[in-house]
């Protein structure tokens, strides 16, 4: 029983620095990317050991798959979390008789916007969303109006 907690233990905290790595790979600098690196697959040498336990290899297998399954999305859900809004700027293309009526729904609503009318039967909305609810909402409306769109997100320089 000893063994198995330990396993499972070990597949755990494996599987959140495995993900960090992965997260932190993609997302961070050279220094930091390699330090986690080095640390997971580090720790990730303890982990193989343990592979070769005395438990049956079913044993094994269900469990690193559950420990995946579980600790991937917390990882991830914990790192939408802590995710910071950024600004958003939507463009959408809707038919200029709907000009007025879309324009009232961004100001009821607060968002920014600015529009370009001279463009052949069309009308040109720029959108800034600050918050995901901002662009959710925008991007509600342009399918509501049928209106073509994309977004981009803003970048630090």
């Amino acid at each position: 029983m000893k063994l198995l907690i330990i396993f499972v233990l070990l597949n755990v905290v494996n599987v959140i620095i495995q993900t960090i790595k992965s997260i932190i790979t993609i997302k961070g600098g050279k220094g930091i990317s390699a330090i986690v690196n080095a640390l997971a697959y580090g720790f990730y040498t303890v982990v193989i050991i343990y592979m070769v336990c005395d438990l049956s290899t079913t044993t094994k297998a269900l469990i690193v798959g559950l420990v995946n399954l579980i600790g991937v999305y917390l990882v991830k859900w914990f790192e939408e979390k802590l995710q910071k809004d950024k600004l958003w700027k939507i463009e959408l293309t809707v038919p200029k008789i709907a000009k007025n009526e879309l324009s009232a729904e961004l100001e009821k609503f607060g968002i920014s916007h600015n529009y370009i009318d001279n463009i052949g039967k069309y009308t040109l909305f720029n959108c800034y969303a600050p918050t995901q609810k901002d662009s959710q909402f925008v991007k509600d409306l342009a399918k509501r109006y049928k209106a073509k769109f994309f977004a981009i997100e803003t970048k630090n320089l």
